[in-house]
C-alpha cells in the first residue's frame, strides 16, 4: 500500500467534519483592524477577495534526519489540516540508508497531539504523547496556517500582535491551550521566518527527556501555486545550545494541492 493510500485511509477514519465550512469572501473591513504588517502579509498571500479555506490536502517530497551530522534520508510527506474542527494529520515516510521505510505519523486531532513511529509500517519505535506533543502539534498547525491557508488565521481564536515594522505576533488558543509565534516579513509583506518557543525536541544529552528549543521555518522564496503564493520549499529548524540543528527540507509534489475537500476525499 502507497504512504499516499495508508494516509487517505487513516484520514477519512479520524472522525473529522466533512464539512463544508465557511467560504465567507475574506474583505478590507475585515483585515482593516490588524497590525499593519499583518494586513501587508495577507495582502501579499491574496486573502482578499478570496473565499476562506476550511481545509486543505498536499504531498511534499525531500529528506530529513533526526540528529545533527547525521546523513540526509530521502522522504515522502502527506498532510491534511482542518479547520472545522483545528486537526491536522501528517504522515511521513523515511528511508532509512535509501532502503528502510521508517513511518511517522504527527497528529493533533480533538485537541491532543501524539507522535507514533513505525518501522516497514509494523513495528513500533515510537510513540509520543501528553502535554508537550498537544502544544507542540497545535503550534506546528499554526506555522501550517501562515504558510499554506492564511484565511485559516481570521478567526476568534486567534490574536494578533504588533511588534515592529518587520514582524507580528500571533496566538492560538484550542482545548483551553494557548500558542504563540512570531512572523518576520520583508517589505511586501512575504514571510521570511516562522518561529516559536512552543515546540519539544529530544534533548541531546538525555534522549529519553524533552526539552523546549525555539523551533524556525525560514523561507527562502515564493512561487504561485494555482493563483496562491506559496514557499517553493519548507525548511525547520531546530536551534538547540549546540546551535542550528536544520532537519526537514520539503518541496511540493506538483498537483497534489487541494483546498477545501472533505477527509474522506
Amino acid at each position: 500500500m502507497s504512504l499516499r493510500t495508508q494516509f487517505l485511509s487513516e484520514v477519512a477514519a479520524a472522525g473529522l467534519p466533512i464539512g463544508p465550512g465557511s467560504m465567507d469572501v475574506v474583505t478590507d473591513s475585515q483585515i482593516a483592524p490588524l497590525p499593519e504588517p499583518a494586513q501587508r502579509y495577507l495582502q501579499f498571500m491574496r486573502v482578499v477577495g478570496r473565499p476562506r479555506d476550511w481545509s486543505f490536502r498536499l504531498g511534499f517530497t525531500g529528506r530529513f534526519r533526526t540528529k545533527p551530522r547525521q546523513p540526509w534520508m530521502p522522504c515522502e510527506v502527506w498532510q491534511y489540516n482542518s479547520r472545522l474542527a483545528l486537526a491536522r494529520i501528517f504522515h511521513i515516510r523515511i528511508r532509512l540508508g535509501g532502503l528502510l521505510p521508517i513511518i511517522a505519523r504527527d497528529t493533533y486531532v480533538a485537541g491532543h497531539g501524539r507522535m507514533h513511529v513505525k518501522v516497514l509500517g509494523l513495528f513500533t519505535v515510537a510513540d509520543g504523547a501528553g502535554e508537550e506533543y498537544d502544544t507542540g502539534e497545535l503550534v506546528t498547525f499554526l506555522n501550517d496556517a501562515v504558510l499554506c491557508a492564511p484565511s485559516m488565521l481570521l478567526a476568534p481564536d486567534i490574536s494578533w500582535s504588533s511588534t515592529d515594522s518587520g514582524s507580528f505576533d500571533l496566538t492560538l488558543t484550542d482545548h483551553g491551550r494557548t500558542v504563540a509565534a512570531r512572523v518576520l516579513i520583508d517589505s511586501s509583506g512575504a514571510p521570511t521566518e516562522f518561529s516559536t518557543t512552543d515546540r519539544f525536541c529530544y534533548n541531546p544529552d538525555q534522549p529519553e527527556q524533552l526539552m523546549r528549543a525555539r523551533w524556525t521555518t525560514p523561507i527562502a522564496g515564493w512561487q504561485d501555486v494555482e493563483g496562491r503564493p506559496l514557499p517553493t520549499a519548507a525548511q525547520a529548524v531546530w536551534h538547540l545550545p549546540q546551535g542550528p540543528f536544520p532537519y526537514a527540507d520539503f518541496h511540493l509534489i506538483p498537483g497534489t494541492l487541494a483546498f477545501n475537500v472533505p477527509p474522506a476525499l
